[in-house]
């Protein structure tokens, strides 16, 4: 796993870390399902349209991590406990869309997005959409 060095809102600019697996997410090389946000894939043909697919999560904090939070946003700085814990939703909700896809027959899903919404002033709705399709190379 990679180490991003980068600059806190600590006193005389301390270094913290983060990896790369808190800050980021997405797919690796040759995925089962090809996942883009575009409409095409240059290179390959949409031979069918399996339809909408959607992973859906929500996502709540405990008190203590609200707590820091809050006090965090007084001074400023990144969130780095809510970072994370928003990329893990992310890819969450990533997996169960590739997973569903998966299940239906699909190897691609085009025009992938993410929703993210405050569901209940309890947590955070975090919705990743697209359309299956099953691709050929051309």
């Amino acid at each position: 796993m990679g180490v991003l060095r980068m600059h806190c809102a600590l006193p005389r600019s301390k270094l913290c870390t983060m990896g790369i697996d808190d800050y980021g997410g997405g797919q690796g090389p040759e995925p089962e399902v090809l996942v883009v946000t575009t409409n095409d894939v240059p290179g390959y043909h949409v031979r069918e349209v399996i339809g909408e697919v959607f992973g859906l999560t929500v996502r709540s904090r405990h008190v203590g991590s609200q707590i820091g939070a809050g006090l965090k946003s007084l001074v400023g700085g990144e969130l780095r406990g809510l970072t994370k814990t928003l990329v893990q939703t992310r890819n969450q909700a990533m997996e169960r869309l590739v997973e569903q896809a998966r299940t239906r027959g699909a190897n691609g899903v085009l025009a992938f997005r993410f929703d993210v919404t405050e569901a209940a002033d309890v947590g955070t709705e975090v919705c990743a959409y697209g359309t299956a399709v099953v691709l050929t190379r051309e």
